[in-house]
């Protein structure tokens, strides 16, 4: 239902209010709607709802969920001993590259920043432009492809940084994808290196050590990505929400080491569908209940060889 079709139901004003929360509108725009800018009331229809939505995730069963491969996206791969053809490599693929200095900044082209996390001889971050969707999955296989020629290489300091835009997110947006990276994180943990599972890399520490009571009730008070972002107070987890406040995206930073595309491809899909499922305000206890057919069989092989 829309908002003008709640508002205008003859239903209760919890109920109306529920509904909202289920689009992802705040407590105090729902104060302002239905309970004349009331927020103690607005409060305690939300905190009903939310309850009930905490402790009833969706149970592991298949969500018929459409998904379509649309939004922006960028990536990140650190590697180290490419030779010195490199930037000439992903020009010959048609990507324009350069080389410079550390830098957080979002170029037009892809570019290379020295990384002092990063063990090896000539230690370097590659830093995609904006991507979107299939046409920006197949400039990313040109990337991938232009690193292998240039015998980039790479090892348990080295990791995949996957950022996609959130931008169309609500605060309750956020607070579902949180809680939904909560409960899938063990699962997730199960497809990573042992160097990358819960909180062994302190570059991607992971939220189940914060504890589900304590998280969830931190998060729930926050009005704004902002706050919520600074409740983490560092960028070093899996998932990271600092990045929004400079890029606009959220960062999946947990990936392990690699310049395999089908492998890095499939995470992008699945962090995608994490993202855009999350939009629907619904907690999920099992990935593969978002999941297609090609991304669980990927999971499953991930798993078992990583078993």
């Amino acid at each position: 239902m829309t908002r003008e079709e709640i508002l205008n139901s003859n239903w209760t004003k919890t109920k109306k209010g529920e509904a909202l929360f289920d689009l992802g509108f705040t407590r105090l725009q729902v104060a302002d709607l239905i309970c004349n800018g009331n927020r103690g009331f607005s409060y305690n229809i939300w905190k009903k709802w939310n309850e009930a939505r905490t402790a009833n995730p969706q149970p592991s069963a298949p969500i018929n969920f459409e998904f379509e491969f649309t939004r922006k996206f960028g990536v990140e791969i650190e590697f180290f001993g490419a030779n010195p053809s490199l930037t000439q490599n992903f020009r010959n693929s048609g990507l324009e590259a350069r080389t410079e200095s550390y830098n957080h900044s979002s170029r037009p082209h892809w570019k290379f920043v020295s990384d002092a996390s990063i063990r090896g001889i000539n230690a370097q971050e590659m830093v995609s432009p904006i991507l979107q969707g299939k046409e920006g999955l197949s400039d990313f296989r040109k990337a991938c492809k232009a690193l292998r020629q240039s015998n980039a290489q790479v090892n348990t300091t080295c990791g995949v940084h996957v950022h996609l835009d959130a931008n169309d997110y609500s605060i309750e947006n956020f607070r579902t994808l949180v809680k939904n990276q909560f409960f899938i994180e063990e699962q997730i943990d199960k497809i990573m290196p042992s160097s990358r599972r819960a909180n062994a890399n302190r570059y991607c520490k992971g939220f189940k050590s914060l504890g589900r009571t304590t998280l969830f009730a931190k998060i729930d008070n926050c009005q704004t990505v902002n706050q919520m972002a600074q409740y983490f107070g560092s960028r070093y987890y899996k998932l990271n929400l600092q990045s929004f406040q400079r890029h606009g995206t959220v960062e999946f930073r947990q990936h392990g080491a690699s310049t395999n595309f089908l492998k890095i491809k499939n995470w992008i899909l699945i962090c995608a569908r994490l993202v855009e499922f999350s939009k629907q305000n619904i907690l999920i206890t099992d990935l593969n209940q978002i999941l297609d057919e090609n991304l669980q069989e990927f999971f499953e092989d991930r798993e078992l060889s990583l078993a």
